[in-house]
């Protein structure tokens, strides 16, 4: 758990230490699969592959809800304070995921 914690912590930092130095790379750190990796090892330490491929497609489908953030946040930077959009976007995140992973079980 210990070592988890440090991956997703060096992350962390590697992030805010970009940002110091520009704009574009903090954007694209976040892509790099570090909580992906994490869900994925300990999905696969259990020695199921069907769900360890399961977990592989349960992260795929939260990449659309990942854009809905990005866009939502893009959108409302021009409106309002920065926590304001990163907030309404974490909003816009949860209703996409939520749709992504509800709407199907309703349908």
């Amino acid at each position: 758990m210990l070592w988890k914690g440090l991956l997703g912590g060096l992350v962390t930092v590697a992030i805010v230490l970009a940002s110091r130095r520009g704009n574009v790379l903090p954007g694209i750190l976040p892509l790099a699969p570090t909580f992906a990796i994490i869900a994925l090892l300990a999905v696969g330490a259990k020695g199921d592959p069907a769900g360890f491929r399961a977990a592989c497609l349960a992260g795929a489908k939260t990449i659309p809800a990942y854009l809905v953030f990005l866009g939502a946040a893009y959108a409302l930077s021009g409106l309002m304070d920065y926590r304001l959009a990163i907030l309404g976007a974490t909003a816009a995140w949860l209703a996409a995921a939520l749709a992504i992973f509800l709407l199907p079980q309703w349908l």
